[in-house]
């Protein structure tokens, strides 16, 4: 279909080179020709024309001393790609052209280009932008402009600001039009934002058609348009948007740089209903530019004296700008006196457009535009990429007759507030509140969530199931109206979270009956609905899975989920020897061992501490050592090292026992349930039976589990696994049944005192509702889902649904079932053990220690003196007592009388002999030992020193 207009027009194009072939072409040549084709009835084609002329002037005024000068051959193409190509042909043939600058659009660029290609003559535009031109089969075409494509990249950057996840793009039926879409495309769909519709302009189109393709927008959901076209077309579209109502609160408008960067040289009328809009324009340093606009709308008035002042664009600078590297070039290059066109040898009689003449100086002239940089008024002129360079863009929002800056965008540092021109970007857009305030159309400041549900649009269809568990979902269908009723968990949850929303949103239930498709009724194909576009929305008991996030969008979960196993219970525990059960083996060993070894410190440092001790009984000793708080009043505690080890142990065995106690009354108290079957891997390794919920992903889990596909049975209602699971697996029925979560806690609410819960051994994200991939409601629910899991409201509707409503109210809400009180063992008591066992070993080696001080330093005093005089002292008068009590014991016939008398002198001396011995004592303290010798154990000994 587009090869039929470039058919056509080569056949025009033919007859029009066969007349230029037989005409007649002057041979000389004042300055160098330079032709420049553009649509002089359009307020691009005025702008650039005067600064065409005006930068013509400019540029050898400055340059007064070029031997070279160009001449301009200024054609109208009328706006009409055949005219364009006439006029081209026209310069190239009858006037030698070296240059064509323009044309002006991208449709009519593609014709000139190809016939610049075939006479080597440089082709450079400044308003053609659109891609397609870009490419190595147009070596000779030169874009002194910007490529369309550069500006997506600050569209999506502006979209992804706000949040907004659909978008529509508006543009005409031209090259131009058409170019940029796929670029754009792609740089919404790298921030997740869909294009759910491409409205096409046609050229020809009436107000009536305009009309009518608005008022087909509106019945969609997305709010959020990109309009790309020109300008002409654009200010008609706009004042037609206004009148529909689509210019008001809620909508959003984008314009691409072809509409921003003339917007100043609109009507006001136009302007005024874009107002509201959104726009990417080409930055330009005005500043800079005082002088030359006053001089630019000066020439204006004098080269269109009959047309309103129009304002200086981007398109009259980038004009201005090309004819100066164009003049510049062909210095460069020089004109001497050898003929500019080479003509090809071929048959007089030829008409084929292969034999058009050729440039000589065209490759030339182009190598040296293409080096040729400077800055102009434009800013950095840079062809060397055949192209212009992307710089930095403004964005701009309409409001009033002008426009007001919202932001900045390059490529470098995305968008910010403000420029720094000396530097870069100061402040990156992390959000909305980094930007300048924006006037939404109808005068809204409140941001647009790019969405609307249409008012004349059918209701949100949303999909609903038959659950095993009616706790979650149900449906039926009224017999008067037809309409789908629903109920439960899921179905609560949904209409709270639509109640929260900051908008209406009418919607209907629609039920999932398998018998009018070919579906089989699973999850699967439930959400796969989703995907073919019969439901808006599915919802549901729906587990949140990525093999179904291939193709659809959950919300975030509204419960937790998981997989785990129902497995029959053994009862509850045999409890005569539970007494022992509070604290593990390790910890009744390690506090027997720490009761004994406190025991024997205390007892040894009794004993070191009290020689009246020594001469007990071994058995008293022990009795002492196993149990010293027997100690009778003349058996106490005495040292203060045995006292503290003393209080450390108490402190010690008060805490354990403690802890002893609350563990005992928790086993003793409640009631526990052992499983059958421990683990998954346990039950795969038996061999038995194990069942799964029909219709659920279990059964893809389970087998990539390696279990036998024999084993593996499917049941569809909690009654049919109730059953199963009571015959068991020998009897035709399972061992095991594995399933969710949230399913096991209903099933045990009812069955929790003969089953309980294994597990979770697998992981899932939940239960979750099914979008459509990029729809805009998706992030609207999922914020209403967080506000309802995060309060109070949750627990209302799982009481109302899920609550337990038996004896099984004290089973956890988590698993189903109590795990058993956990043991006591050594590491909850690691700290009271190291500090009872430092207190009485650190008080055992001071006792130890002062007692080998004293010890020492006895054995150092009781040394004699050098003289002998102190053992002499005492030995005297022992030897006197001794011999005195030999002879009276010898004397025969001694009377009763007279023995009681000796006896009472026997007495005396010994007396005397104390007494001696205790005033040796006290001039040497070490005597009391030979003392103790002589005298055994008649007379305690005698010590300065006190108890420690």
């Amino acid at each position: 279909m587009e090869r039929a207009p470039q058919t056509i027009l080569f056949l025009l194009l033919l007859v029009h080179f066969t007349v230029a072939q037989n005409a007649n072409k002057t041979g000389v040549v004042d300055g160098f020709p330079v032709g420049v084709i553009l649509d002089l009835q359009t307020m691009v084609g005025k702008i650039a024309r005067t600064s065409i002329l005006m930068a013509l002037d400019d540029f050898y005024a400055a340059h007064t001393n070029y031997s070279t000068k160009i001449v301009l051959h200024i054609r109208d193409s009328g706006s009409n790609n055949v005219q364009a190509a006439s006029a081209a042909l026209d310069l190239l043939e009858n006037h030698n052209v070296q240059i064509i600058i323009g044309p002006q659009t991208s449709s009519q660029a593609s014709f000139v280009s190809d016939l610049g290609n075939r006479s080597q003559v440089p082709v450079i535009s400044f308003t053609a932008t659109s891609p397609s031109l870009y490419s190595a089969s147009l070596p000779y075409f030169v874009r002194a402009t910007l490529n369309d494509s550069a500006q997506v990249q600050s569209i999506a950057c502006l979209i992804k600001t706000y949040g907004w996840r659909e978008v529509v793009p508006i543009y005409e039926d031209t090259d131009y039009g058409r170019g940029i879409i796929p670029y754009l495309v792609d740089a919404l769909q790298d921030i997740d934002a869909r294009v759910p519709y491409r409205s096409v302009i046609p050229l020809s189109v009436t107000s009536e058609e305009i009309s009518q393709e608005l008022y087909k927008l509106m019945t969609m959901q997305t709010r959020v348009f990109i309009v790309h076209m020109s300008s002409t077309l654009a200010a008609s579209l706009f004042t037609k948007a206004k009148e529909v109502g689509m210019m008001s609160k809620g909508f959003v408008w984008i314009m691409t740089d072809g509409i921003t960067n003339i917007v100043d040289s609109m009507s006001t009328s136009v302007v005024e209903a874009m107002n509201g809009a959104l726009g990417i324009q080409f930055y330009v340093d005005n500043s800079e530019l005082d002088s030359f606009t006053i001089g630019w709308n000066r020439r204006f008035q004098i080269d269109n004296p009959n047309d309103p002042p129009l304002k200086l664009s981007i398109f009259g600078l980038w004009g201005y700008d090309t004819i100066w590297a164009v003049a510049q070039a062909v210095e460069n290059v020089g004109v001497n006196n050898r003929t500019s066109i080479q003509k090809p040898s071929v048959a007089r009689n030829s008409t084929s457009l292969e034999n058009m003449e050729t440039s000589v100086y065209g490759p030339e002239l182009l190598k040296v535009i293409l080096r040729n940089k400077f800055r102009g008024k434009s800013g950095y002129f840079d062809l060397s990429n055949r192209q212009l360079q992307v710089s930095t863009f403004r964005i701009i929002n309409v409001f009033g007759k002008g426009w007001k800056d919202i932001g900045f965008w390059n490529e470098g540092n995305g968008i910010s507030r403000q420029l720094n021109l000396g530097k870069s970007t100061t402040k990156y857009a992390d959000s909305v509140l980094d930007l300048n305030p924006v006037i939404w159309p109808g005068k809204s400041t409140e941001i647009p969530k790019g969405w609307e549900i249409p008012a004349s649009g059918k209701k949100l269809q949303v999909g609903v199931h038959k659950s095993a568990y009616k706790e979650y979902m149900t449906n039926q269908r009224d017999p008067i109206t037809g309409a789908t009723k629903a109920s439960g968990f899921s179905i609560d949850i949904f209409e709270e979270a639509v109640k929260r929303l900051p908008f209406a949103l009418p919607y209907e239930y629609v039920a999932f009956d398998t018998s009018r498709d070919t579906s089989t009724g699973s999850y699967d194909d439930f959400v796969h609905q989703v995907y073919l576009k019969k439901y808006d929305v599915a919802i549901g008991d729906i587990t949140i899975r990525h093999s179904r996030m291939a193709y659809v969008d959950f919300t975030v979960p509204y419960t937790e989920s998981g997989v785990a196993m129902i497995v029959p219970s053994k009862g509850t525990v045999d409890k005569t020897w539970i007494f022992l059960q509070p604290l593990s083996r390790d910890l009744w060993v390690a506090t027997i061992s720490m009761f004994f070894y406190t025991g024997c410190v205390v007892w040894l440092l009794e004993l070191l501490g009290n020689k009246r001790n020594v001469r007990e009984p071994i058995p008293r000793k022990i009795g002492i050592a196993i149990f010293f708080s027997l100690f009778g009043d003349n058996e106490r505690v005495e040292r203060i090292l045995s006292r503290i080890v003393l209080i450390v142990w108490v402190f010690f065995f008060l805490i354990l026992s403690s802890g002893y106690t609350a563990n005992l009354a928790t086993m003793l108290t409640v009631q526990q349930l052992k499983p059958t079957i421990n683990s998954i891997d346990e039950l795969r390794k038996s061999g038995e039976n194990i069942g799964y919920h029909d219709g659920s992903f279990v059964k893809n889990l389970l087998e990539d589990l390696n279990f036998n596909t024999s084993k593996i049975k499917a049941y569809d209602t909690p009654d049919d696994f109730y059953n199963a699971l009571s015959k068991g697996s020998n009897n035709g029925g399972i061992a095991a049944f594995v399933h969710e979560v949230p399913y096991i806690k209903l099933f045990l609410a009812k069955h929790c005192k003969e089953y309980t819960m294994v597990g979770p051994f697998y992981k899932t994200a939940g239960f979750g509702y099914a979008f459509p991939k990029g729809s805009p409601l998706l992030g609207d629910i999922s914020k209403a889902i967080l506000s309802i899991t995060e309060g109070d409201i949750i627990m209302q509707l799982e009481n109302k649904w899920i609550g337990y409503q038996n004896d099984c109210k004290s089973v956890d809400s988590a698993a189903g079932t109590v795990s058993d009180p956990d043991k006591l063992n050594v590491d909850s008591f690691k700290g009271l053990f190291i500090l009872t066992g430092v207190a009485s070993t650190s008080s055992l080696l001071i006792a130890v220690m002062i007692y080998y001080y004293e010890k020492k330093k006895s054995m150092t005093s009781m040394q004699p003196d050098q003289n002998g005089e102190g053992l002499e002292e005492n030995h005297k008068p022992q030897e006197v007592n001794e011999g005195d009590r030999e002879e009276e014991n010898n004397q025969p016939g001694a009377s009763t009388g007279q023995s009681g008398q000796q006896q009472q002198q026997t007495g005396a001396r010994e007396m005397s002999n104390i007494n001696l011995q205790t005033s040796s004592v006290r001039r040497n303290s070490s005597i009391f030992i030979w003392h103790e010798r002589n005298l055994g154990a008649r007379v305690a000994p005698i010590s300065s020193s006190s108890h420690f």
